[in-house]
């Protein structure tokens, strides 16, 4: 559904109760700021600076330095889809309401998939199931105005992008930054496109292989089902079935 959402087949939509949902999280981290409470990511340094408050003044300003320093990816940028499949995955992980994101930001990254505006990502900066951090990073720049992106055929920066759009940079909220970039959306997105070309390339193989036994003007006896089903295995009743759907009708077999 993703890639279908990605090509632009189907539209998503989020949910009403998804946006309650988002809504009372992001309340839930005002209400921490507001009385005072230390809570890590909201009011701290990050990593080893856990210990480090962050004034109320200040909070905005480290939800945006952490897009800032972790925006160190290298190499050529990834193709544009698997930017989008990001942008996809990264909304609905966020629209399940448990990171504290505001429902203003969930709905640029909204406006920015329905708009087909990529943003730009470098294909190295991953630390694997730790997280992508550098490569959500570079994802995220464009909504405080920085980074580069891609919008009707044009690479722009993140500034040129938002003066073309008039859309103005996001002020990001407490938390947000850090939960914009803790996620494994990079690796996912690559997943997400393997699998629907290892299903392409799987039922290549199967008409591949109909195409041989044809060639070879063999038997398609071995096919049948009720001798899969003496052996119920899943996979191998699965392609028995496709085998013989494809030949039983074959002139060249008969």
């Amino acid at each position: 559904m993703a890639l279908d959402i990605a090509h632009g087949q189907i539209q998503g939509i989020i949910s009403d109760q998804a946006k309650d949902q988002v809504t009372q999280s992001s309340q839930a981290v005002a209400d921490i700021v507001q009385d005072g409470a230390v809570v890590y990511g909201i009011n701290t340094g990050f990593g080893p600076l856990c210990t480090t408050k962050i004034s109320a003044s200040e909070s905005q300003m480290l939800q945006t330095n952490i897009l800032m320093s972790h925006a160190v990816g290298v190499g050529s940028p990834i193709d544009p889809i698997l930017s989008k499949l990001m942008l996809i995955l990264k909304l609905h992980a966020l629209a399940q309401g448990y990171s504290g994101i505001s429902l203003k930001t969930l709905e640029r990254i909204q406006w920015y998939i329905e708009k087909d505006a990529i943003p730009e990502v470098p294909e190295q900066g991953s630390v694997g199931a730790s997280g992508d951090l550098a490569p959500l990073a570079h994802l995220f720049l464009p909504l405080i105005g920085e980074g580069f992106i891609h919008y009707k055929n044009k690479r722009m920066s993140g500034a040129d992008f938002c003066a073309t759009t008039g859309l103005t940079p996001l002020r990001l909220g407490p938390k947000e930054g850090l939960a914009l970039i803790n996620g494994t959306q990079f690796i996912a997105a690559h997943g997400v496109k393997l699998l629907r070309d290892f299903h392409n390339c799987l039922v290549h193989a199967d008409l591949i292989a109909a195409l041989m036994v044809e060639a070879l003007q063999g038997s398609i006896k071995p096919f049948h089902p009720k001798l899969h089903q003496l052996r119920p295995f899943k996979g191998v009743i699965h392609v028995a079935h496709k085998m013989y759907t494809l030949l039983k009708d074959s002139p060249i077999m008969k």
